[in-house]
């Protein structure tokens, strides 16, 4: 017979409210304050701004040209309570990006979305680092990175299509939980277009330093990538088969980009 697990190593093996004791017929007070704190922690990744000034530098820092772009929801009240109007682009967002029709298709949009978690958009920088080292030998070209507030998973289809993107990759902040308010969902969609429905992404989610760590999720998204280029297709009928076996840690000397790369290039806008 298999001896019972301690309570203290259950609780060390999850983030869940495992094993928290009691004081009489209540929870301890340490309990008790985690689970405030908990809480404050998850309502603050909802409702704080995300720095998009901060993204737009470590981009820079990158080489990747990006954008800014707002959903039809003015506000944040507004984006909690109509999720409808996160889904698609404001008139003037939708006007900017149209004058950029006259480029040529690209192979990749990647769009990133505060979402319901502004704390999330921290692994962006780790996340890209990761994902073009692992594309640029392989000349994707890349539209500028759009960096779209107060939006949802599907405002990316608007946004690929009116970059005329083959697929678009959108990056938004997850709904945090009490355990994970930092919590990074990726969203690819081959042929992107206004009205697609949940069944045509594919979603790797998450990615955080206590979850799937974004160097792992790079792997993935990049096989996804690779895969929906060669079946021209993304959704339930594109299976996750990639393995981690062979994953090489990335370094920052493994992400620094040639001249010559398409990625660098995108720096200038050509």
């Amino acid at each position: 017979m298999t001896a019972p697990v301690e309570p203290s190593a259950m609780a060390a093996l999850t983030d869940a409210r495992v094993a928290l004791g009691r004081t009489g017929s209540s929870q301890p007070t340490a309990a008790a304050l985690a689970f405030t704190l908990d809480h404050a922690r998850a309502r603050d990744a909802v409702h704080r701004p995300a720095d998009f000034d901060g993204l737009e530098a470590a981009l820079q820092q990158r080489g990747l040209a990006s954008l800014r772009a707002d959903s039809a929801a003015q506000d944040r009240l507004t984006y909690l309570a109509r999720p409808d109007l996160g889904r698609r682009l404001s008139d003037e967002s939708r006007d900017q990006l149209a004058a950029l029709r006259s480029r040529p298709v690209v192979d990749l949009a990647i769009v990133v979305a505060d979402g319901l978690s502004s704390r999330a958009l921290d692994h962006v920088p780790a996340l890209l680092d990761a994902l073009l080292a692992d594309l640029t030998p392989e000349g994707w070209t890349l539209a500028p990175v759009i960096l779209a507030a107060q939006a949802r998973v599907a405002l990316g289809d608007e946004v690929g299509a009116l970059l005329k993107a083959r697929m678009v990759l959108l990056l938004v902040g997850e709904r945090p939980g009490l355990s994970s308010p930092d919590s990074l969902g990726a969203y690819l969609t081959y042929a992107p277009r206004v009205g697609l429905s949940d069944a045509a992404r594919n979603c790797v989610s998450n990615i955080r330093p206590a979850g799937l760590v974004p160097a792992q999720a790079a792997f993935k998204i990049a096989w996804l990538m690779r895969q929906a280029r060669r079946l021209q297709l993304t959704g339930v009928a594109l299976k996750d088969e990639s393995s981690t076996d062979h994953l090489v840690s990335v370094t920052p000397e493994a992400v620094r980009l040639p001249a010559d790369s398409p990625l660098e290039k995108n720096k200038s806008g050509k």
